[in-house]
């Protein structure tokens, strides 16, 4: 019984999750998304694999080394130590706020320096899908590991033990489904949102049904982010400087500063900031638990802290009510992992950001086999080393400390006051990288899905100062949609129930529209407002709805059968989009293609303009120049050098700055021309020069893209 109790959890998220797994490959081969033939669609095949190996490896060898632990215990010389520990430090109200504001100053640099690369819409939502695949990994980490992930994942830590990793190595399940389908899809087809693919699959009025849908899912992400970071610095602003501000002020103040920031900036601005953001989270929060560890003793005393359950890496099948495996996997791995991969509007213009799909799938593939299982670390370690400090000092960290307080009381007692300013500007840098996202992309919807429809042929500049007002309106409801989640025990508990209850009906129209293409306009309108309906239903009447999916998890008065409502709310939308689609006629082949997994290279050739040219060729350096008679978006190469490119006139060109660490920064795509006699050189199209940003004077590189 012991085995089986242990080992449940582990059988059912790899028995169920390698279901989902399987199917996502069969999906890809079948329909030939993935082309097998070429050898680096068969290395993305064999990472994919690994994938699944390294995770479910991380997991059974978690389980192996906490079941064989002993009980929490300590030797006497390792408490006498711990005895003589002293409590935090107070920092300074002047340094801490020189090391916050130092940091928001260079912040709002970025913003204010990078705003001059935003010329037109593209570039201010997209960043002129420009940038290399590792600063888009880097800019991923930092939308990631959001401000909420730090407190979220500490009181998780605090209250559970390791399993609070669980919710953060479960990306894996469908991202076959991503890198092969969902990813060309939006990138080929060249949608500015995900309401604009809901039109091309479907019609106007599922396109509006998924724009509302999207723009509640993406402003209660913002307020929660503004409440996470109000939650981080009352007890430091109260308890460690005296200043009694409140969670209002908090939240107004930083949310000034948020939307000055994206407001100006823009995509580019983003992206760049979150590559140092992105080294700041990482880097911050190795540093905390370095510091945890040194403040205990060693790793010994830590693990020797903690009680044996804390050390699974995963929680009990169906208990605790407010934590367990069954729950977590359908709330965050299916549901949460599905909205943040597929439907997450600032996350997919991370990825819209890139010069190429490929590159897209190499920030997909690095970000999930290697910086998440870092990021784990990151984010939950306060919480884990917090329990171990309890234990041992609960007159420095009393056992009742509120959950969503972990975070930055650890940080107080293991860190001397400028590292704790320090750390606490990290989790301000993962609430710009969050919100500055999402308010981002909630501009990039209501430009693009209500505005333009409405101001029809106004002028490109007219259109990105309407983006930047609205990202300044969707700043000021974030602040306001606070006020719901404010009533819930935690962080992570309000998140969860957003998550659950927001996302099913966008899961399974987007799920079902790009990878079933029975799928249709009916059954997407069915799935959005029955939907709706019946996870209302089901909330009003859980006994009758979700007690039967509950997988034996116990009854709470006040929030029934925690987290399994999730695993309701997406059998009721998958089950009534699938039961219309059924009983309606399909769309014409003609309608949904290149919008579907089944036709991904019809999305290629239509991205293109012709049939694609996978021919491999080689980088050259070239000098560039400028030729204003050249056609728009056009540039020309010699005979040689096309040659040397395996490229054909019509073929689409990269052409970057030699300085491969800016990222892309300084690039364009092109169509290539008829070749020219100047040898060593690419002459372009005055358009195509001004939205590269090439420095006079610099050789650039020139690639055949596709």
């Amino acid at each position: 019984m012991e085995f089986l109790r242990v080992w449940a959890p582990y059988i059912y998220l790899y028995g169920v999750g390698g279901i989902f797994f399987s199917v996502a490959l069969w999906l890809i081969l079948r329909t030939k998304a993935c082309r097998t033939n070429i050898k680096r669609d068969r290395f993305w095949l064999g990472a994919l694999a690994f994938g699944f190996l390294w995770f479910a490896g991380l997991h059974a060898s978690g389980i192996g080394a906490g079941a064989l632990s002993d009980e929490a215990s300590f030797t006497t010389a390792a408490q006498e130590a711990l005895n003589a520990k002293a409590g935090p430090s107070n920092p300074s109200a002047p340094l801490f706020m020189a090391i916050i504001l130092g940091y928001i100053l260079v912040v709002l640099g970025f913003g204010a320096w990078f705003s001059r690369f935003n010329k037109t819409t593209s570039d201010f939502f997209f960043g002129g899908r420009r940038f290399s695949w590792w600063l888009i990994t880097m800019s991923i980490v930092a939308t990631g590991v959001g401000s909420h992930s730090f407190l979220k994942y500490s009181a998780k830590g605090f209250q559970h033990g390791f399993s609070s990793s669980m919710t953060y190595l479960n990306d894996w399940f469908f991202m076959p489904l991503f890198m092969f389908g969902w990813l060309p899809i939006i990138y080929f087809t060249r949608v500015k949102s995900i309401p604009e693919y809901f039109e091309r699959r479907f019609d106007s009025r599922v396109r509006k049904l998924a724009t509302v849908a999207l723009l509640v899912y993406m402003l209660g992400y913002i307020a929660i982010g503004f409440l996470t970071m109000a939650k981080t610095l009352q007890p430091v602003l109260q308890d460690y400087m005296g200043w009694d501000i409140g969670l209002d002020g908090i939240i107004w103040a930083v949310a000034i500063i948020s939307g000055i920031y994206i407001t100006f900036g823009g995509q580019t601005a983003v992206i760049f900031t979150d590559l140092l953001q992105g080294f700041i989270l990482l880097l911050g929060g190795a540093l905390l638990f370095i510091l945890g560890l040194n403040w205990l003793g060693g790793f010994d005393v830590f693990w020797n802290a903690l009680p044996q359950d804390f050390k699974l890496p995963l929680a009990h099948l169906n208990k605790p009510q407010d934590f367990h495996t069954v729950g977590i996997f359908w709330q965050d791995g299916i549901a949460g992992s599905i909205g943040f991969l597929f439907l997450n509007q600032g996350l997919l213009m991370r990825f819209m950001a890139c010069r190429s799909v490929e590159d897209g799938r190499k920030a997909a593939a690095f970000n999930t086999l290697f910086l998440l299982p870092l990021s784990t670390i990151v984010v939950c370690n306060a919480g884990w080393v917090g329990r171990a400090i309890s234990g041992a000092r609960p007159d420095i960290l009393p056992p009742e400390t509120s959950p969503d307080e972990i975070f930055t009381r650890v940080t107080a007692i293991v860190s001397s006051p400028a590292v704790f300013s320090f750390l606490i500007a990290a989790v301000v840098a993962a609430l710009m990288s969050t919100v500055d996202t999402l308010i981002n992309a909630v501009a990039a919807i209501s430009i693009n899905d209500i505005y333009r429809p409405l101001a029809k042929n106004r002028g490109d500049k007219h259109y990105l100062k309407a983006a930047m007002w609205i990202s300044a309106i969707a700043t000021i409801i974030g602040v306001l949609a606070t006020y719901p989640f404010r009533g819930f025990d935690t962080l992570y508990e309000a998140h969860a129930k957003f998550h659950g209850t927001v996302t099913p009906p966008l899961v399974a129209a987007v799920f079902l529209g790009a990878f079933w293409k029975r799928f249709t306009t009916p059954a997407a309108i069915a799935t959005f407002v029955g939907g709706v309906a019946l996870i209302l239903v089901g909330q009003a009447n859980p006994e009758i709805f979700i007690q039967p999916f509950a997988h034996g998890v116990a009854m709470d008065p006040e929030h029934p059968w925690k987290y399994m409502g999730a695993l309701w709310n997406l059998l009721a939308c998958f089950g009534i989009g699938i039961t219309v689609s059924l009983f309606t006629k399909p769309e014409s082949e003609e309608k949904v293609k290149g919008l579907t997994l089944w036709s991904v290279e019809a999305a290629r050739w239509m991205f293109k303009g012709s049939k694609p040219n996978d021919k491999i060729g080689f980088k050259l350096p070239l000098v560039w120049k400028v030729d204003p008679e050249l056609p728009s978006g056009t540039v020309q190469v010699d005979s040689g050098a096309q040659e040397g490119l395996a490229a054909n006139e019509g073929d689409m060109i990269y052409l970057c700055d030699k300085r491969w660490w800016l990222g892309g920064l300084r690039s364009a795509h092109a169509k290539l021309g008829a070749s020219h006699s100047e040898a060593n050189t690419v002459i372009l199209a005055s358009d195509v020069a001004d939205s590269a940003h090439f420095m006079p004077g610099r050789m650039v590189t020139v690639e055949k893209e596709l």
